[in-house]
């Protein structure tokens, strides 16, 4: 495939955005080359600046579940646009999403919309810290919460440890109440609780990993944080940003017959466009101005366009036999990846949770970052290329997630498992 425009573009893009992109991993660079500059997109398929066609696993980093410029979302987005693109006030359209949403996480007693996942995290946070009165947060080391500054933490091999800035202009101040636990580590949550449990807000976990690639929950890790969150007063969070009607109609949560105090959502309740949510149990919502002394305040946040593309998403996706049709698809994805494997004899290891799924260049399981960590990304950066020349677009990165939509079908299915087995070869 030629990519001339799309490098002509980016040679230009670095002269006015930053690295030439908006997002760091857009830039390419742990996979070398220049990324193609997407210009449309349509169902399970993109075009890019030079008329390339691929087929996209990417879907705009998950929120795409019904694909891309599905029609009816389109048409309310244009037909909300037509009366007006930010009111910054009350709407009869936020409260159609919220309801939407409530019905599907029935642990939302009440909600706040936001406009994007960090926003989300980032006041779920404050929240947890005001109905606690404490400082200290538990995350666990390769879940992304946003570039929130004590969430953007790394940790070292220990048990639990302070947190340690990953990114240079994050005070150390900022992060030292911060500890980083290993995922799916019960046991280290509960030596953590048992020494410091009393100064502990919250912990908060994404319940499906999928910012280390896909790394589903061990049995009993997420019923544990439940029980410790709840034994010492402190405020479990999900972060149902990728998961939320990902992973099933009411997220992890309902994946797993769990109900945690406060969720987090974004991606999928925006049908494509910028938007975040965050809600949980009445007395802690209520902390929240203006009926609250919780400050949290947004001039865009319910933007009427976001709002009707997300309530259109989330009524199209309650229809019969949508979730059927998205497991149907990506179990045959995931067999298929397995196979073009062993034919290889080529050592992965593929997880998948619902919709979402992701293949490591290692033979061991990986119930974490350490486990992900050890994935080959030379090998990854290799068979990357060989696949975006077969038109298969994939996340630039061995640690990121791949998603199917309901605008994949079989033919797109099987053009990808044939590009598998041919870029499996060799590595």
């Amino acid at each position: 495939m030629e990519r001339v425009k799309s490098e002509k573009l980016f040679s230009r893009a670095r002269e006015y955005l930053a690295g030439g992109v908006n997002s760091p991993v857009r830039a390419y660079k742990a996979v070398g080359g220049s990324p193609p500059f997407i210009v449309r997109g349509k169902g399970a398929h993109i075009l890019d600046a030079d008329g390339n066609e691929y087929v996209d696993f990417v879907l705009s980093w998950g929120p795409l579940i019904l694909g891309h410029a599905r029609d009816e979302v389109i048409d309310a987005v244009k037909e909300a646009a037509s009366m007006g693109t930010s009111f910054g006030a009350p709407s009869p359209f936020e409260l159609e999403l919220a309801q939407r949403i409530k019905q599907a996480f029935p642990s939302l007693d009440r909600m706040r919309m936001v406009n994007s996942g960090t926003e989300a995290t980032m006041s779920a946070l404050r929240l947890a810290r005001a109905a606690t009165g404490r400082e200290l947060i538990v995350k666990f080391e390769g879940c992304y919460h946003g570039h929130v500054d004590s969430l953007l933490v790394a940790a070292g091999s220990g048990a639990a440890t302070f947190g340690v800035p990953s990114s240079p202009g994050v005070p150390k101040e900022v992060v030292k109440s911060t500890r980083v636990l290993p995922y799916n580590d019960l046991d280290a949550v509960e030596r953590t609780f048992q020494r410091e449990g009393e100064n502990i807000a919250c912990v908060i976990v994404e319940p499906v990993a999928g910012n280390m690639g896909v790394v589903p929950p061990l049995a009993g890790f997420l019923a544990g944080l439940r029980e410790l969150t709840a034994k010492w007063g402190a405020v479990l969070i999900f972060d149902e940003v990728i998961t939320g009607f990902r992973v099933a109609l009411g997220g992890a949560q309902q994946l797993y017959g769990l109900r945690p105090d406060i969720t987090c959502l974004g991606k999928v309740i925006g049908g494509g466009l910028p938007v975040g949510a965050y809600g949980g149990k009445k007395e802690i919502m209520e902390l929240l101005a203006p009926e609250g002394p919780v400050y949290q305040a947004g001039t865009l946040s319910g933007n009427p366009l976001a709002m009707v593309a997300g309530a259109t998403t989330l009524k199209l996706l309650s229809q019969p036999g949508v979730y059927e049709r998205l497991e149907q698809l990506s179990s045959r994805l995931a067999q298929g990846i397995e196979e073009a494997a062993q034919l290889a004899d080529l050592d992965i290891r593929l997880n998948r949770v619902g919709s979402m799924l992701s293949w490591f260049f290692n033979s061991g399981p990986v119930n974490n970052y350490a486990d992900a960590a050890r994935s080959d990304t030379v090998k990854f950066a290799r068979y990357f290329a060989k696949m975006l020349e077969q038109g298969i677009y994939l996340a630039p990165s061995a640690f990121e997630a791949a998603f199917v939509s309901t605008a994949h079908n079989q033919e797109d299915i099987d053009k990808a498992l044939a590009a598998f087995r041919s870029a499996f070869k060799g590595l």
